[in-house]
């Protein structure tokens, strides 16, 4: 029987034992033949049952078990829900990775299938016998009522060759029909990198139009304990969140929340001590296991559903929400474009009466004096060890540094180039261009550009709250973004330090940023990746 693997795509002879019989060493006899064919009709695999420990004998024995002991047929389940090959896999996926119960499944209903996602492509057993098995054949097979001659018997040869014939016909039809899927999916590529550099971004925007392999990486990352650790630390960013929750709790009670990217599971845990009705915490990363052990750790089961995946692949248990909650800032507040994925969950599922929070962001800049540190990132390759290596200042100058500024070499005042309401703002508004004007406060040498961000937790709160990423308050997991000037110049105390600001994302990366600065007569890339 031919396949295709899900992985790769590739196609694969699956011979069963009456169609390859094991090959000898040249000492057949009469009776080994005779034996081979009294067994041919026989699957020789052990396949377990889907609800229970059972180990059948075969594919067939397995769904007749099925059927009789757990009252689940899988051949009506097929037709009932029309189930192609990737749909049937799911399903078979989604039983034995959900040990789902027989009353649940023959309770669905059409329109909500719960084996739609992605995810449950992924074999749950290694070999699994059941999905080696084409759904059409065993539709086909279900309704053949033929009697099965003797084995050993010319008719039953006949049947044989003529069920190996009819499943060649099957594979030649399915790897025609592949062949077609493929050359739709050429035109497809190649439509997209011909529109890339004509048209914007879709209204999905390219973060959600990264396939989960791309976006792997991302994810993985905040699969790591460390990273959580850290953020939970920081004071100034959760205790933030913490105090606009309960000092706001009016705002959450009996309310429906939506938490993005959830994490350790925090913020929903602060909301349904708030008041909420229903918290419903996403996350693709593998973090989200942790989440569901302390969601019960802390006995909140019952107000927290926890959903793994990407918001943007999902699909939501309730159809509006009241408010969404998020820690989704980066370096720099956009870098990651986490915000891009907010964005797509307030425009599908929050209410017409409902927030975004933190609800308002603004992004800073401010003059850097400081030619110790310059010297120590800059000058340091004109001598590294008695070689030259002056080479490397351009390619490390094009890197925002992120690092804790020191807050006395700051030389100008601060000045606002983006404010963003949460509530408001469209995706390609993320993508800017500003010009600002630093006032100097000391006469120096201007060695960078520093930027921050402070977030608001305002809308609809007796409570205000607001915390800042600035070098001149406590500092926080996301420091400062420092973009080092390769030359330095001079500056005069109470002059006006004109530029133009650029942000975009990486088009190889949506998730990292490329910053330009037209200062004095310079233009300057950075990139944060």
């Amino acid at each position: 029987m031919l396949h295709t693997c899900l992985c790769c795509n590739v196609f694969f002879l699956d011979c069963d034992a009456d169609e390859m019989p094991e090959l000898s060493d040249g000492d057949d006899d009469a009776d080994d033949e005779e034996q081979w064919m009294e067994e041919g009709d026989t699957e020789r695999v052990s396949v377990p049952c889907l609800f229970c420990d059972r180990l059948l004998s075969s594919v067939s024995a397995t769904l007749q078990h099925c059927a009789t002991e757990h009252q689940v047929n899988i051949v009506d389940m097929i037709r009932k829900y029309n189930l192609d090959d990737y749909g049937y896999i799911k399903m078979i996926n989604f039983i034995r990775s959900t040990k789902a119960e027989a009353a649940c499944l023959n309770g669905l209903s059409n329109t909500s299938l719960p084996w739609q996602s992605e995810d449950f492509l992924r074999p749950v057993l290694q070999d699994d016998p059941l999905l080696q098995t084409d759904p059409e054949e065993l539709c086909g097979d279900n309704e053949s009522n033929l009697s099965v001659p003797s084995p050993g018997t010319p008719d039953a040869l006949l049947q044989r060759a003529q069920a190996a014939e009819e499943r060649a016909r099957r594979s030649e039809e399915a790897l025609a029909r592949a062949m077609e899927d493929l050359h739709t999916l050429k035109l497809l590529a190649q439509g997209l990198v011909l529109n890339a550099e004509t048209s914007k971004s879709s209204n999905l925007g390219a973060v959600a139009e990264l396939r989960e392999d791309e976006d792997e990486a991302y994810f993985s990352s905040y699969g790591h304990y460390g990273i959580h650790e850290e953020m939970l630390k920081d004071k100034v960013r959760t205790e933030s969140y913490r105090d606009f929750m309960y000092c706001n709790s009016e705002a959450f009670k009996d309310k429906v929340v939506l938490d993005v990217g959830c994490g350790t599971g925090i913020l929903s845990m602060f909301a349904a001590r708030s008041g909420a009705k229903k918290v419903i915490a996403v996350d693709q990363s593998e973090i989200i296991y942790q989440a569901m052990d302390i969601v019960r750790s802390n006995k909140l089961e019952d107000k927290i559903t926890l959903i793994k995946g990407r918001i943007e692949d999902i699909t939501l248990p309730v159809e509006k929400v009241d408010i969404i909650i998020s820690e989704w800032m980066g370096y720099f507040l956009l870098f990651e474009s986490m915000l891009d994925s907010v964005l797509y969950a307030r425009d599908l599922y929050l209410s017409d009466s409902g927030s975004v929070y933190p609800d308002l962001c603004n992004i800073s800049l401010a003059a850097v004096g400081d030619i110790d540190r310059h010297q120590d990132r800059i000058a340091f390759w004109e001598d590294v060890y008695g070689f030259d290596m002056a080479c490397m200042k351009t390619a490390v100058v094009a890197e925002a540094v992120v690092e804790v500024l020191k807050a006395d070499t700051l030389i100008s005042e601060p000045t606002v180039i983006q404010t963003i309401d949460c509530n408001r703002v469209r995706l390609s508004e993320l993508e800017f261009t500003s010009d600002f004007s630093l006032k100097i406060t000391n006469t120096t040498e201007c060695t960078a550009i520093v930027g921050y961000f402070d977030v608001f937790f305002d809308k609809g709160c007796s409570t205000k709250v607001m915390f800042s990423t600035g070098p001149q308050v406590p500092k926080t997991h996301w420091k400062q973004t420092v973009f080092l000037l390769e030359r330095p110049f001079h500056v005069k105390a109470g002059e006006d330090l004109q530029g133009k600001i650029t942000v975009r994302k990486n088009k190889k990366d949506p998730r990292s940023l490329l910053v330009t600065f037209d200062l004095r007569d310079r233009k300057l890339t950075y990139s944060l990746q």
